[in-house]
């Protein structure tokens, strides 16, 4: 493999040449921009703003533009002067467990290899003491005229370096987080771990790419001119419905299980429905209550009740007299054998003078003595 970097890894008073080579390329198919009316290539051409002319990249150079559109041209002695000791230089910084090192930060990978005979020693040294302290090397090195950070790592028997982004170059993730509160149950969350159980383990040196394989197989075929490959059905739209967390986990254990042919059957969770709760009537106030079993106990008390409670209110005498029957005033008033007696008396002369008065609204026509025929 060709080297992109010649330098050293710098460690202590340890040096070691080192030669810079990709560790990874890229796979992923290619194209080209063309004129669609006739197939014709598109190129671009770098052009002076100024004269016009076509400029071939050894005319190139650099420069920095300012905020008012000023050109400040940077010649690559202008760098190289530049005191950076990391020009050449793959200095060690310090050493971490691995578990520091943030994901995010990672960039691109490399595989340093030994520059010469004299190199290998040192190499391997720096290699096994990496192996035996189960640590990554934090170091810093300037490629293509910028400083860098990087992480040196064991990968089989070469150290490999990891380029870092620099913590400032690390976005905060505010505002990505959803801000609905959400309560996941513990019968969702066994469920979660059964399924990450049922995927298990997986070699990544199995895993390809499917997508460019389906345009490798697109290509070939239209190379050999046959017809372009038809396009998927697309699928029926759910039409907005919400997804039943539950049954979409069980669904997905148990189709993981069958594709692995183990046992479809997955360890039913029963999930507790919502409680359905009677709807509430309104309480009623105290005095409500109060009012209402005071009615009640009125209506049904004896009117003997109602006579003395209603006289001992303030009624008076004579309008208690009008509104109740003489039945119910000789009742009222008999509380002991003199006065029931009197009431006796009182509603017999009263149940006479009634039949009287009946006597005396009989019509004329009964008394009229009968007509003799002659």
């Amino acid at each position: 493999m060709r080297s992109i970097w010649n330098g050293a890894i710098s460690f202590g008073l340890v040096s070691i040449p080192i030669k810079l080579v990709n560790a990874t390329e890229s796979r992923s198919v290619s194209f080209r921009q063309i004129h669609a009316a006739d197939g014709g290539r598109i190129r671009y051409r770098k052009v002076c703003e100024l004269d016009g002319e076509e400029v071939s990249q050894a005319e190139i150079g650099k420069a920095y533009e300012e905020s008012d559109g000023t050109m400040i041209p940077i010649t690559d002695e202008d760098l190289a002067a530049l005191p950076l000791p990391t020009a050449k230089t793959i200095e060690i910084v310090a050493f971490v467990p691995a578990g520091e090192i943030d994901p995010l930060q990672m960039d691109a990978a490399y595989y340093l290899s030994a520059s010469g005979v004299p190199a290998a020693k040192p190499y391997i040294l720096l290699r096994e003491a990496l192996k035996r302290s189960d640590k990554v090397a934090v170091a810093k090195y300037a490629l293509r005229g910028r400083e860098r950070l990087g992480m040196l790592r064991v990968v089989d028997d070469v150290i490999a370096m990891h380029g870092l982004l620099w913590p400032d170059e690390i976005r905060a993730p505010e505002g990505i987080a959803p801000e609905t509160p959400v309560q996941v149950r513990d019968a969702e969350l066994d469920l979660a771990d059964a399924l990450m159980a049922t995927l298990g383990e997986v070699d990544i040196g199995t895993l390809h790419d499917d997508y460019r394989e389906a345009v490798e197989q697109m290509i070939a075929a239209k190379a050999e001119g046959g017809a372009a490959v038809a396009p998927p059905e697309p699928e029926a739209e759910g039409g907005g419905q919400v997804i039943d967390l539950m049954a979409a986990l069980e669904s997905s254990v148990r189709a993981a299980k069958e594709a692995r042919g183990e046992s479809g059957d997955v360890a039913e969770v029963t999930a507790l429905a919502p409680r359905k709760s009677a709807p509430r009537t309104p309480k009623e106030t105290g005095a409500r209550k109060s009012t209402a079993k005071t009615a009640a106990k009125r209506t049904a008390a004896p009117a003997r009740k109602s006579t003395s409670r209603t006289a001992g209110s303030g009624t008076s005498a004579g309008s208690a007299a009008k509104k109740s029957t003489a039945k119910s005033t000789a009742k009222s008033t008999a509380k002991s054998p003199a006065k029931k007696a009197a009431a006796r008396t009182t509603a017999k002369k009263a149940s006479s003078e009634k039949a009287a008065a009946k006597k005396a609204a009989t019509p004329a026509k009964k008394a009229a003595p009968r007509k003799r025929s002659a």
